[in-house]
């Protein structure tokens, strides 16, 4: 048969090679099949189809699950820690960073390397997932982020808490970690209260920086732009982000790593909590609305999706036949 391919065709369909016969399928990225048109004379094993195709929901599911595990235990470890490890702010902001970006590479293929309920409702809003995803990526997100948190609250040694502070818990340590404002800003209780941020401050700065960071993930994976770059998109302008934010709310821009945080703190982390929701699904509508109003094409877009090649040829298999990333 012929050794020349087809290119995938532009809104992620199947074509079939020349020598190939009629009755090729074509899958468009919705998941529905419909039939080509062309006409080719040869033998039909010779067929090489061409086709989209994603995950199962329970495969994208169970790698936000395991991305928002892997972005948690390490973001919160650092900060849970950082009174001793003196990693203070920057180092922290880079954790998270870092995190995000090794999560996406490993996971951004399968899932769309969400790990955020901000980015998923973004990403909703905007034409980018499926409705039908909502729900389920966000159940995924808070499991894997309490599994991390719960492993970390374990490891925790019984005479740490109090070495930290005077009549500390276990609790007490990991509200270190926790979002909070008022008398729960990082900054008032550095400043023994003389310096506070209220409920409208830590408001609008997580609204603000939610929308930004969900503003550039959208951005950074539209076909426009090249998906190789796009984690470190993701990680850079969210480490830079929480730089502003930790002095304020210990820097949250994720429900997910808001409540992993508060589950396991003291009871004013899951009383302040509602704040942590409210405002990034605020700022990710808003990010959401602006990308589907003014980018091009936002709403035949998908976060990192690959198109995969179908081959029904072994000869062409590694020789002929790659898999071209959706740009």
């Amino acid at each position: 048969m012929s050794q020349d391919t087809s290119d995938l065709t532009p809104d992620g369909g199947s074509t079939a090679v020349p020598g190939s016969t009629t009755g090729a399928t074509a899958v468009t990225p919705s998941g529905t099949a419909t039939s080509t048109a062309s006409t080719y004379a040869g033998d039909t094993d010779d067929l090489v189809v061409l086709e989209s195709s994603r995950p199962s929901l329970a495969a994208r599911a169970a790698g936000e699950a395991l991305g928002t595990f892997l972005l948690v235990l390490i973001g919160l470890g650092v900060t849970l820690y950082s009174p001793l490890s003196n990693a203070g702010s920057l180092g922290i902001a880079l954790a998270f960073g870092f995190a995000l970006v090794a999560g996406t590479i490993a996971l951004g293929h399968v899932s769309g390397g969400h790990f955020n309920p901000a980015v998923t409702l973004g990403a909703v809003i905007a034409g980018r997932t499926p409705v039908r995803d909502l729900v389920p990526y966000w159940l995924a997100q808070l499991v894997g982020g309490a599994l991390a948190a719960a492993a970390l609250f374990a490891t925790i040694p019984s005479a740490l808490p109090g070495l930290v502070a005077e009549g500390g818990t276990s609790r007490t340590f990991f509200s270190g970690a926790a979002n909070g404002y008022a008398s729960h800003s990082p900054l008032s209780t550095q400043s023994n209260g003389q310096v506070t941020f209220d409920l409208l401050p830590a408001l609008l700065i997580e609204v603000v920086l939610t929308a930004v960071l969900v503003a550039v993930v959208l951005g950074a994976t539209s076909r426009r732009n090249w998906h190789v770059a796009a984690p470190f998109a993701f990680g850079l302008s969210y480490a830079g982000l929480l730089l502003v934010a930790i002095p304020i709310t210990n820097g949250s821009l994720n429900p997910a790593r808001s409540t992993a945080a508060a589950v396991f703190s003291e009871g004013w982390a899951l009383s302040q909590l509602w704040v942590f929701w409210a405002a990034p699904l605020v700022g990710a509508a808003i990010a959401g609305l602006a990308h589907r109003a003014f980018a091009v094409d936002a709403d035949s877009d998908n976060l990192l999706e690959e198109d995969h090649l179908v081959v029904d040829d072994d000869s062409l298999l590694d020789d002929d036949v790659a898999v071209s990333p959706r740009v």
